[in-house]
């Protein structure tokens, strides 16, 4: 089984696309797509969408799997959220079954402990993975928890 794991965000959204096969797990891609702040907003969605189906064509995952919201009070919730809209949405266009966690599902599901500490939850992910350096940025780290989770809780 190969899945795709989404760590949503405006500026940075993590992926992480990982193989299951019996059992053993390896890390096949990893990284970020970015977009600028002096782009428009809705400029800024557009390029998630066209370089998430870059990713998702190039590395036909079966399975995704994204981080649900939790939701802050600050000024860069909505942006935020309509970043996971479209990535939901350009997941959805390639039939993906699309599986979604909470962050302290995630933790619970990688550490064992709904509370870890980013640091818990990177180390983790690389006893997990095999990995001998953590991967970077943390962005993409974190989205190969979330994908580990859709593993682990398929």
């Amino acid at each position: 089984m190969r899945i795709i794991g989404i760590d949503p965000g405006l500026a940075r959204v993590g992926y992480g696309i990982i193989d299951e096969i019996k059992g053993n797990k390896v890390l096949l891609d990893c990284g970020i797509i970015e977009t600028k702040s002096t782009q428009k907003e809705e400029e800024r969605l557009l390029e998630i969408s066209k370089d998430l189906s870059s990713i998702v064509s190039k590395w036909n995952p079966e399975i995704a799997s994204v981080e649900k919201f939790f939701f802050y009070r600050s000024s860069s919730t909505i942006s935020v959220v309509q970043a996971r809209g479209v990535i939901i949405m350009t997941l959805a266009k390639y039939n993906l079954s699309i599986l979604e966690f909470p962050p302290m599902q995630i933790k619970l599901a990688v550490t064992g402990y709904g509370h870890s500490s980013k640091n818990e939850v990177l180390k983790s992910v690389m006893y997990e993975l095999n990995l001998a350096s953590p991967p970077k940025p943390d962005d993409a780290a974190d989205a190969l928890a979330i994908a580990l989770t859709g593993i682990f809780l398929k």
